[in-house]
């Protein structure tokens, strides 16, 4: 039986590398669909609390370590492996119907394929240099990705945007490997039994590379920007690849940072911004894709309070939950994008209820799930959270910061809804019908964003503590949840028909997603300007002076000086007329 598992895995990996060299949107869907068909079979060894690790001969040969591939097949490898397969399914079969007027659809499926195995590559990685190899692919894809549309400024720069976000975060996990491998073992079991002995440095360094390529606070710009590229890379890139990889990592080597008490608090601190700055900025959008995806920011923000609080499993509860219900919402605005003259503003939408019923019921469902509405799959993780922060140690700050957060993602989700699906309509729509390439790929994500979390409750085996806690406490959630949509309810109720105003500055802050300017403005026209002047002044005046044409001029003696004594001095004077003098002499007595 022990076979069984490794063999699944290397099936899947050369199914899916196979499938790149040749392969068409047809059977591309279809061979994911049995790919995640056989993935589901190795799950059988998580309910016995199996753990397996396949590695091949060494590879390079070192005096300390011996390089080679390594695969662990563990809670996480096996648990994310069919979710990253299902939803690259679904995604696949809508491209079909969203990219088909594109003349190289077939080279784009390939793009997703190679995305969705470099991003299995970062799960299943035993050791650093292959985490490293599969991290550094996601991020390759996803450049290559948001700039498909590449005839566009806008898509180029943010696919720029998105690699340079992602080196800054990569300097520090190259930091990372380079301090396990002179310090410990880059193998990844050998180096969470020696967690005991890591330092500062490495723990500061899987921070960095977890915050940039989550897009946490200070590092998020990105995101945002990266709706630039089509629909379904935006559904693939926030729910199940590329972003979640940061999240992971820290899941991943956890024990690392376990003991680290700064780490753990700096983790907690930069997850609760997070998740209230980016709800926040995502209240102020008016482009249905920004607002989603604002709201993974926001629900990678929850992630990352989750790890600072030393609940990993919950982050990575959070994780699974998120990714269908985020891939739903993505593909749901896509099909109303498409349906829409590619109009993404919110403002322009309208009575979609009626002319796309469909995806309009499966928008809703993902929008419920998303604010963690009861026994959705949303409100598992969601809700959880929230009771664990409340019944922890940690300060209260963290804890308002992301009851805000709730807040303001069921005011977002609100109005989404209500301005996108009721009302009349406020532009011309096409009269697409909802296919099945569109229907089909959405009722999946739908179901599973509905029965995910009912479905992990009961299948863990593991009896769960039960946890007293006062009635208002155990009701905080769902209290700020519905107090976020009524206050949404009334703010469209008392706005819609009101002239459009000015953005106030607050709005206008976040609306900028806060720092856009700062960091591709004022920092780099600050930057630019400082090195020219340190420049000009160092070679102009400074080294000019010195070693130019002036210095030069100050070390050569002018000939006047040369060529006569009369310079003032009177025992220069003196000296000459005794030399003179004693020389006349000698010539006149010889």
């Amino acid at each position: 039986m022990n076979l069984i598992t490794p063999t699944i895995m290397l099936t899947i990996f050369l199914s899916l590398t196979m499938s790149i060299t040749r392969t068409s949107m047809h059977t591309a869907k279809n061979n994911l669909m049995l790919l995640f068909i056989l993935s589901l079979i190795p799950i059988n060894h998580l309910l016995n609390n199996k753990e397996l690790t396949m590695s091949s001969s060494p590879l390079i040969i070192m005096t300390t370590e011996n390089i080679n591939i390594s695969i662990t097949l563990d809670t996480l490898s096996l648990m994310f492996t069919p979710i990253a397969l299902f939803i690259t399914w679904s995604i696949t079969e809508f491209s079909s119907w969203y990219m088909h007027t594109d003349p190289h659809s077939n080279k784009f499926i390939k793009y997703l394929l190679a995305f969705l195995i470099t991003m299995l590559v970062i799960i299943t990685a035993n050791n650093m240099y292959q985490l490293f190899i599969g991290w550094e692919g996601v991020g390759i894809m996803s450049f290559l990705l948001i700039g498909w549309w590449s005839g566009r400024q806008d898509a180029n720069t943010a696919a720029l945007q998105a690699i340079i976000y992602n080196r800054i975060g990569d300097i520090g996990l190259i930091m990372t490997t380079l301090w396990l491998m002179t310090s410990t073992s880059i193998n990844i079991q050998e180096l969470l039994i020696q967690h005991e002995t890591t330092n500062m440095i490495p723990t500061m360094g899987l921070l960095a590379a977890a915050m940039g390529k989550s897009a946490q606070f200070g590092l998020h710009p990105w995101l945002p920007s990266a709706m630039e590229g089509p629909t379904p890379v935006s559904a693939l890139l926030h729910s199940s690849t590329m972003v979640v990889a940061g999240v992971f990592l820290l899941i991943r080597l956890h024990p690392i940072i376990y003991n680290n008490k700064t780490i753990m608090t700096i983790s907690l601190i930069v997850g609760a911004t997070t998740t209230m700055f980016a709800a926040a900025a995502a209240s102020t959008h008016l482009d249905i894709k920004k607002i989603i995806a604002l709201s993974t920011t926001s629900q990678l923000g929850l992630m990352m309070t989750m790890i600072g609080l030393n609940q990993p499993a919950l982050a990575f509860l959070h994780m699974i939950t998120h990714s269908f219900f985020k891939a739903l919402l993505f593909l749901c605005s896509g099909s109303f994008i498409h349906n829409l003259n590619n109009e993404q503003d919110i403002r322009k939408m309208g009575g979609l209820l009626k002319t796309s019923p469909m995806t309009a019921s499966f928008l809703t469902i993902a929008n419920l799930s998303l604010i963690g509405t009861p026994f959705l799959s949303g409100f598992y993780s969601k809700d959880t959270i929230i009771e664990t922060m409340t019944n922890s140690h940690t300060n209260s700050w963290t804890l308002i910061m992301t009851l805000v957060a709730t807040i303001l993602s069921a005011h977002y989700s609100t109005q989404i809804m209500l301005t996108t699906l009721t009302g009349y309509p406020r532009i011309n729509h096409n009269t697409h019908k909802e296919t099945k390439e569109i229907i089909n790929p959405l009722t999946r994500l739908t179901i599973t964003s509905i029965l995910t979390g009912t479905m992990t409750k009961i299948s863990t085996l593991q009896t769960t503590t039960i946890i007293t806690m006062p009635k208002m406490i155990k009701f905080t959630a769902l209290i700020a949840t519905i107090l976020g949509m009524v206050l949404s309810k009334d703010l469209s109720n008392m706005t819609s028909l009101l002239k459009p105003q000015k953005s106030n500055t607050p709005n206008l802050f976040f609306n900028q997603m806060a720092f856009f300017n700062i960091p591709h403005r004022t920092i780099t026209i600050n930057l630019m300007k400082m090195s020219q002047q340190i420049s000009t002044e160092l070679m102009d005046l400074w080294t000019l002076e010195n070693w130019g044409p002036k210095g030069l001029s100050n070390t050569l003696k002018p000939m006047i000086h040369l060529s006569t004594q009369q310079k003032n001095m009177i025992k220069n004077y003196m000296t000459t007329f005794t030399l003179t003098t004693a020389i006349s002499l000698l010539l006149v007595w010889t």
